[in-house]
């Protein structure tokens, strides 16, 4: 089936990029250009260019790209090419310049894991060298690159990934791995050797079956911009369906449905990983076939929502984080396009998919009428012949017919299917071809018997006519002499008729005569309606009565009713606009005059939900419709049910006002719940950084600590940035390289210091601070305030009006305004004291001058108490394996002594 185009959606941030240019997977793993001092005068600008066009060469750039740099001042150029010179000499010391040694280190280190059982230093030396790989492949010339790839140092990679015991597989190495292949992919040479293989893509999808986040999410992001390549969807769609037999997943895509419902307990691991899970989604459903096949995205989103995708949606909302929205609301935005667009083939405004009754409808509408409708109700029989029991393979067939389905569907004209084709050798267009052809010859066979019964029956014809002109003169006179006959037979009833109409008259006439009992006579003793009850009385009226032709001739009186209902409706409003309206009335399931009620009362039944008033704001008549609605007033009962109801909410004064002062008052309480607890996160974690004596206690520790490290024992500085905090977990020990500053810091306060350690338990509301967003907090407290002064100025035009007896909008509104404006004035200066307790709580820490927001200040020191205290953790797990050696080493100890006494 030929695709349907549509305008492509901006995918830039569906997975690592965006624009017309082949991908650079980077969304994470960012490392920008860091300018450094000259290490030289700047050349003459000839010998720059020269040196400027190596480099660029070398970094294998976009022609975009390429122009944007070769644009920069001969300063910048100059900077870049010492920057990038000196970050090519890092890993440039002996062998590990040459790829040779990262390929035969990587080779042992796949064959010694299962051997071995390492420790923590020697892991994390495995760990460095995988590390500097991706660096190197990053960083260093093509030339590097290109020996890599000589050396086949991707199948030394992929052998690895396919090799990995389950230590391995749930440790840095594996993320490590990935982020090597990773940066292999972020040049072109790099990222065609990649999709040459014809199992990396497969290989790669495997590593989703770690509990390692990270390497979940650098996976993903692989996959999601392999999508983006031309001829890479179909590789993603082909790794996912190994990766469903190789986690044996009951269907394709479930492990990624499992992810996104689940809860890691650390909350942003699970947004990070929750996003790249929705970014995958969105670019395997949009991407390659999916930019411009409908079909196509309605069968692979199909598969997401049977996977029970939309409840995780809805639930993943309670994340409030903007790019996880983002990518949430990209899905629902596409969904609802393909979903109307459905519907519009079937004139519809939406189709419930969930709903077999409905889509059989729509299907039996549609093919009614045409050549295919008995192909539908052959299925339809054969489906019934199907096998139902719960036991043997009766699914198995059901399965293959829905594939057969899903293939005629897809398969394009060129008989290639834009997902994997679920059934081999099966070409749709090869088939109705046959199809087209067994037709056909069937038709030419009948065309061909249809002419020779034709020509036969013409002949017999001109047979007929030779012999009936012979006779036609004969036949002439007879017919005049039959003629004759009838009219004088005619003539005869006729006179018959009209005496037996003059006998009925006079035997009327005698009847009418006699209208009351007579004593003493034979209509005293006969009681006729003991006739009644044996004579036909209907058949007899057919027969006699005289007004039984005249109402024939008018049609019954139920014929005249519906005659007179045919009258065309009277609609003058936009077909669309009113197709919705009553789809909404529908929904309410009310009268026009309940519904004018409920307006005046202010809804004091609760017949108006909040999410159905909203809706009716969308349908407030507008001048246009009333001025057309006025001039066909007179034709009120002609009105179609749309335009009727518009008509008289028209005549409801300020309606439009009334709604909206309606909906603002329902959903005031709401609003207010939602911003109280914000403004108080605010107020409550200032006060708590101001007034904790322990985390003012442990910054002076952390300052002394810089002080020392930067110049002894008394450095110049007297305080630092707040942001500085959490760069203390990133310092490593130059002894110990799972020992961090952060390590430290906690071992010398348990030491010295062990109050300090319940800092925490001062500062329980940084969390709940974290997530405030203070420009949109204030644009909701402003929204508030002008909804509050809109009902006071429509209060104040109700006060000066005749009112309905029904009308209660002043008193409802006046109690109304009486109780939320003292409510909000207490929101209002609740923000006002936030405010100045967060301007108290920057200058507090020095930070008066960063225009911090609310978020980002209390962020920081958020991500430094989970910091902290999984420090803790690490902390106290290494004691405890430092205990068990220790006892482990005294037990043997034990052994040995009494296996050797003396």
């Amino acid at each position: 089936m030929a695709p349907r185009k549509r305008s492509r959606h901006g995918l830039g941030f569906l997975c690592c990029f965006g624009g017309s240019d082949l991908p650079e997977i980077n969304l994470r793993d960012t490392h920008p250009l860091q300018y450094m001092e000259f290490s030289g005068p700047i050349p003459n600008p000839e010998e720059l260019n020269v040196r400027f066009a190596e480099l660029v060469d070398e970094l294998d750039l976009t022609d975009k790209n390429r122009e944007a740099v070769f644009a920069l001042p001969p300063e910048k150029k100059w900077q870049i090419y010492c920057s990038k010179k000196k970050e090519q000499e890092v890993p440039n010391k002996l062998a590990t310049s040459w790829p040779d040694y990262y390929i035969d280190r990587i080779n042992s280190m796949a064959a010694m894991q299962s051997l071995y059982a390492f420790d923590e230093e020697e892991t994390e030396m495995r760990n460095q060298v995988v590390e500097d790989l991706k660096t190197a492949l990053r960083t260093q010339p093509m030339r590097f690159v290109t020996r890599f790839i000589e050396l086949e140092g991707l199948t030394c990679l992929l052998n690895f990934l396919r090799s990995m015991d389950h230590a391995t597989c749930e440790s840095r190495i594996h993320t490590s791995l990935i982020g090597c292949i990773k940066a292999l992919m972020n040049n072109s040479q790099g990222r065609a050797h990649v999709l040459a293989q014809p199992e990396a893509i497969s290989t790669i999808a495997q590593s989703l079956r770690t509990e390692n986040s990270k390497t979940k999410v650098a996976v993903l992001e692989i996959l999601g911009a392999v999508c983006l390549v031309p001829g890479g969807h179909k590789k993603v769609l082909q790794a996912m369906l190994h990766y469903q037999v190789y986690a044996a997943e009951r269907t394709r895509f479930q492990t990624l449905l499992n992810e996104l419902d689940r809860s890691l307990g650390r909350y942003r691991d699970e947004v990070n990983l929750k996003t790249a899970i929705m970014s995958f989604i969105n670019a395997v459903l949009n991407a390659g076939a999916g930019e411009d096949n409908l079909e196509f995205r309605l069968h692979l989103r199909y598969e997401f929502l049977m996977l029970g995708i939309q409840p995780v949606i809805d639930k993943l909302r309670q994340h409030e984080n903007a790019i996880l929205d983002k990518h949430l609301d990209f899905f629902e935005m596409v969904r609802n396009e393909d979903d109307l667009e459905l519907a519009r083939r079937f004139d519809m405004v939406h189709i419930d998919t969930k709903s077999a009754s409905q889509m059989f409808e729509l299907i039996h509408k549609k093919l009614k009428h045409t050549e295919a409708y008995p192909c539908l109700l052959s299925v339809l029989h054969h489906c019934l012949q199907m096998p139902y029991k719960r036991n043997g393979g009766y699914f198995q067939q059901w399965q293959l017919l829905d594939r057969i389905l899903q293939q005629i569907v897809l398969q394009d004209e060129r008989g290639v299917d834009p997902d994997l084709a679920p059934l081999e050798n099966f070409n749709v267009k090869n088939i109705v071809n046959m199809l087209i052809n067994e037709n056909e010859v069937k038709q030419w066979r009948d065309q061909a018997e249809k002419f020779r019964k034709e020509h036969a029956e013409l002949v017999s014809r001109l047979e007929r006519k030779e012999r009936e002109c012979e006779t036609k003169t004969l036949e002439k006179e007879e017919m005049m002499r039959t003629l004759n006959k009838m009219k004088d037979k005619l003539a005869r009833e006729s006179q018959e008729l009209r005496q037996a109409r003059g006998q009925v008259a006079e035997l009327v006439a005698q009847l009418s005569e006699i209208s009351e009992r007579v004593p003493g006579t034979v209509w005293n003793e006969i009681d006729d309606t003991q006739v009644f009850r044996i004579l036909d009385l209907e058949d007899f009226e057919k027969m006699f009565s005289a007004y039984q032709r005249h109402q024939k001739e008018l049609g019954s009186t139920e014929d005249i009713y519906l005659a007179s209902r045919k009258v065309k409706e009277l609609s003058v409003i936009d077909g669309r606009r009113a197709q919705n309206c009553i789809i909404l009335l529908s929904k309410l399931k009310l009268s026009n005059e309940e519904i004018r009620q409920a307006v005046l009362k202010m809804d004091e039944q609760e017949d108006l939900a909040k999410d159905m008033l909203e809706q009716l704001l969308k349908f407030v008549p507008e001048k246009s419709d009333i001025d057309l609605l006025e001039e066909h007033k007179h034709e009120i009962e002609r009105m179609a049910r749309a335009d009727r109801f518009l008509y008289e909410m028209s005549r409801i004064d300020h309606y439009q006002q009334r709604l909206q002062a309606l909906f603002f008052k329902k959903k005031f309480q709401e609003r207010l719940a939602e911003a109280k607890p914000k403004v108080e996160a605010i107020l409550l974690a200032s006060r708590e950084l101001i007034r904790s004596k322990r985390l003012a206690r442990m910054l002076e520790v952390i300052l002394a600590i810089g002080n020392f490290m930067n110049k002894g024992q008394r450095g110049g500085a007297y305080g630092f940035r707040v942001a500085s905090l959490n760069k203390i977990a990133d310092t490593k020990s130059s002894i110990d390289r799972n020992i961090s500053l952060l390590h430290y810091l906690i071992m010398i306060l348990e030491k010295h210091f062990p109050d300090i350690l319940n800092m925490p338990s001062e500062l329980q509301h940084l969390p709940e601070a974290a997530k405030v967003n203070l420009a949109e907090l204030e644009k909701e407290v402003g929204n508030l305030r002008r909804g509050l002064r809109a009902v006071e100025v429509e209060l104040e035009y109700q006060k000066r009006q005749v009112r309905e007896p029904n009308d209660k909008f002043v008193p409802v509104m006046s109690d109304f305004i009486t109780v939320s404006s003292f409510s909000f004035s207490e929101l209002e200066d609740q923000l006002n004291e936030a405010r100045a307790k967060f301007s108290k709580a920057l200058t507090h820490f020095g930070e008066h001058d960063s225009k911090m927001q609310p978020d980002e200040f209390f962020g920081i020191f958020d991500t430094f108490l989970q910091a902290f205290s999984e420090a803790r953790q690490d902390l106290e797990t290494m004691r405890r394996r430092k205990e068990e050696e220790e006892r482990r080493a005294r037990m043997e100890a034990m052994v040995r002594g009494r296996r050797h006494p003396g």
